[in-house]
């Protein structure tokens, strides 16, 4: 019976173990609609900045706007001139010689000092021509007193001969020995006068007003008239005089200009034609064209009030032939040039610059005379490595520096 009863439980613990279980279970499609979700969400987030980033790379970026420096075209005027290379020659040069021979005594000037005309420079032993004064003095003196003797005489003779008491041969003969002394004093104040010259010359002073070279003499030295080397030598610097050359086909302009009684400005500028040394007239024209080069000299004189001008020193010298009225002026540096022509770039009013064409007329130093370009107009003066059509731009102001061309 026992054995019964645990069959029995067996049976029943094993029929309660393969019973299914009855507890509640998740949904699991929650989890599905999640990561759905999620998934969306990353798809979109993706898709939008990948379009920004396109957008991004497709729209150009706008070119920053340049700085320039501008200008404006204006009307006036402008010179035409002719260029040519000078050189300085002084209007006088002279080398000092002694005109007596002597010893030099002393040298009264200093090398490169400038003179003024009858400035002792020199002097010469005197003493020599002193003693030739004193016999010179002493023979007039003698004849002199010979010549009063014999016009006593002479009046003497007439008086006789008037009264028949001399014959008129003793008369004539006491003329004839009067003017003998005449003569004779004549001579004898010569050699005075020869004598004080001499003594003249032994101070030697200056012709001209100009500036003293090196001393080719010291003091010590005998000199002599016959000597071919000066003492020393003068230059004139105030006023000076530029020599230089132009082609034949302007002598018509200048000439024309001349005829009008027009007074021709001229400057002179240092090799670089940079700095401006004196500005002068036109002085005179050769006479005839040089056939080996077909050019003619000309000559400018210069007041030279500052001594800039230094002889035989080359220089750029620039003749105003004739005057340009109401020309359109634009800076030189404004000017660009391509295989088209000559251009500019022109600021608009929306600060964006266009390229014009220009026509280039007579250019002096840093204006030029340009057509195809009103008065007013605002153009670019720097900047053109940058610049193009259309191009914003910004524009400041100028430095302050001096022009091109100065004036020393």
């Amino acid at each position: 019976m026992q054995h019964s009863t645990d069959e029995v439980a067996t049976n029943a613990d094993e029929s309660s173990a393969q019973a299914p279980s009855h507890q509640p279970q998740r949904p699991r499609h929650l989890w599905l609609w999640l990561l759905l979700l999620v998934a969306l969400a990353g798809g979109f987030l993706l898709f939008y900045s990948h379009g920004r980033a396109e957008n991004t790379a497709v729209r150009p970026s706008l070119p920053p706007a340049i700085s320039i420096v501008t200008a404006t075209a204006r009307t006036g005027s402008i010179g035409v001139y002719v260029n040519a290379l000078g050189s300085v020659t002084p209007l006088s040069t002279v080398t000092i010689k002694s005109r007596v021979d002597g010893q030099l005594m002393s040298v009264n000037y200093r090398e490169g000092q400038f003179v003024q005309k009858d400035d002792l420079l020199a002097e010469i032993d005197p003493r020599l021509f002193q003693t030739q004064l004193m016999q010179a003095e002493g023979q007039l003196e003698r004849d002199q007193a010979l010549l009063k003797n014999a016009l006593v005489d002479l009046e003497r003779y007439q008086a006789a001969y008037s009264k028949n008491a001399i014959p008129k041969q003793q008369l004539d003969t006491q003329v004839a020995t009067v003017r003998q002394y005449e003569g004779t004093v004549k001579n004898d104040q010569g050699a005075v006068d020869n004598a004080k010259l001499q003594l003249v010359y032994c101070r030697i002073t200056a012709p001209t007003d100009g500036r003293v070279g090196l001393r080719l003499v010291d003091p010590g030295n005998i000199v002599h008239a016959a000597d071919t080397n000066g003492m020393l030598v003068i230059t004139q610097l105030q006023p000076i005089t530029v020599v230089f050359s132009v082609a034949e086909d302007y002598l018509p302009q200048i000439q024309q200009q001349l005829r009008r009684g027009q007074r021709l400005s001229v400057e002179a500028f240092d090799r670089t034609q940079q700095t401006k040394i004196g500005t002068g007239s036109l002085l005179s024209l050769d006479n005839q064209i040089d056939t080996t080069t077909g050019t003619l000299k000309l000559k400018a004189i210069f007041p030279n009030n500052d001594k800039s001008l230094f002889p035989n020193q080359f220089v750029n010298v620039r003749l105003l032939v004739s005057t340009q009225s109401g020309a359109t002026l634009i800076p030189t540096a404004a000017i660009q040039r391509s295989a088209n022509g000559a251009f500019v770039y022109v600021v608009k009013p929306d600060q964006t610059v266009a390229m014009q064409n220009v026509t280039v007329g007579t250019t002096d130093g840093d204006l030029t005379a340009v057509e195809g370009l009103q008065a007013g107009v605002t153009i670019a003066v720097d900047g053109f490595d940058k610049l193009q059509n259309g191009v914003k731009v910004i524009i400041r102001q100028a430095p302050k520096t001096g022009n091109a061309r100065t004036t020393q």
